[in-house]
């Protein structure tokens, strides 16, 4: 009931702003400029409410696997409002999403206006999260383990490098031998993955102000902009979305400065993931190979020279990251293709067959899939 009144409710504004709307669609490319100077207000906004919060008492921190920032004492509604508060953006992130592959179809530079109503939901959320944590406090983390916001995210870069693979490869530009198939089924359906990464991890945290939160909601607040800007040639800007995988290096590092110090393992997230962008990322680029050859030799030197103060003994934590990544895409490629294999069994044809599906009349990309031109920039074997 509830899921089919949030459908009724979103047709009902989509429709209605169908109907009425006069305004040009600003182009999605300065909206994003905006969405991004947006999330660092609300970062700030964030800061400046979180000594609200100094008062509330919690528990001593009991190690790695405890989540400090919840009540000592639940409650059902301290419960209810987070969980509550999520499904309903949850539902009405993903009916977006669905409305939009559906009705939309087609990448324009513009914004369609499923993706103003996608902006103006996403911070409606925001400003009832916001609310919830001072009115109740409690996030997810009550209920739920550490590790499933974590691995959320985790799932979400995991994700990605198998869709770009046919792109920009996996190792130095070559690709792994993933099934297009599985590669298509991912590309169609990677919105309702990430909503779910990026809107979990949202609600599963309050709405603290320590550093690690900051950096956090800041880095959540961008992946939630991404996600409101579907159907957008921005969506797909190569330049943009490597920025959002870089931006978790930058955000892993930083929480475990704050978290451990400078002798803790700082070191692993900032060459881990850094480590990533030079076997992977930066070929989806179009840089030159002499530019590539230049990041590869500054990210050597920069390992030798952190590594020659902490002690070389240190040195084999830069793979570990890497290394589980690049694991989990191989995982992941086998259970999408186990998965399409048995539905193929079960209905009698397959998704794809194997085979990119053709763009609709007028050269645009079939739903979910990127522009043409997003889908083969930036390779280069030389």
């Amino acid at each position: 009931m509830f899921s089919r009144l949030s459908k009724c409710i979103m047709l009902s504004v989509l429709n209605d702003v169908s109907r009425h709307s006069r305004v040009p669609h600003p182009t999605a490319g300065r909206t994003l400029l905006w969405g991004i100077a947006a999330s660092a207000v609300l970062t700030g906004l964030v800061w400046l409410l979180g000594r609200r919060l100094e008062g509330i008492e919690l528990l001593p921190d009991q190690g790695a696997s405890w989540y400090y920032w919840k009540l000592p004492e639940p409650t059902v509604w301290t419960r209810a409002s987070a969980w509550l508060g999520y499904a309903a953006h949850q539902i009405a992130s993903w009916w977006l999403i669905y409305y939009a592959q559906t009705r939309v179809r087609r990448y324009t530079a513009g914004l369609h206006r499923v993706n103003v109503i996608a902006l103006a939901v996403n911070f409606g959320f925001v400003v009832l999260h916001t609310l919830q944590t001072h009115l109740f406090y409690d996030g997810l983390a009550q209920d739920v383990s550490i590790f499933s916001s974590q691995g959320s995210v985790v799932l979400l870069l995991v994700a990605v490098l198998l869709m770009e693979n046919g792109r920009r490869g996996l190792f130095a530009g070559r690709p792994a031998p993933i099934s297009a198939e599985v590669v298509t089924f991912a590309r169609k359906y990677h919105g309702y993955l990430f909503s779910w990464a990026a809107v979990y991890t949202f609600w599963y945290h309050p709405m603290e102000s320590t550093s690690g939160h900051l950096v956090g909601f800041f880095y959540m607040f961008l992946l939630l902009l991404q996600g409101s800007l579907f159907m957008t040639r921005a969506h797909t800007d190569r330049r943009w979305t490597v920025t959002l995988e870089l931006l978790v290096a930058a955000h892993g590092t930083l929480v475990a400065v704050m978290s451990s110090g400078p002798g803790g393992a700082w070191p692993m997230f900032l060459f881990g993931f850094l480590g990533i962008f030079v076997i992977t990322q930066m070929h989806g680029l179009g840089l030159s190979r002499a530019t590539r050859w230049i990041l590869a030799a500054a990210y050597a030197g920069a390992v030798l020279v952190v590594y020659a103060a902490l002690g070389f003994g240190r040195v084999d934590e830069i793979v570990r990251i890497p290394v589980i990544e690049y694991l989990l895409v191989a995982v992941l490629a086998v259970l999408l293709w186990l998965g399409l294999r048995a539905a193929r069994r079960v209905t009698g044809r397959g998704p794809g067959d194997g085979r990119a599906r053709p763009a609709p009349a007028g050269g645009r990309p079939a739903p979910g899939e990127p522009e043409r031109g997003e889908a083969s920039a930036g390779r280069d074997r030389s």
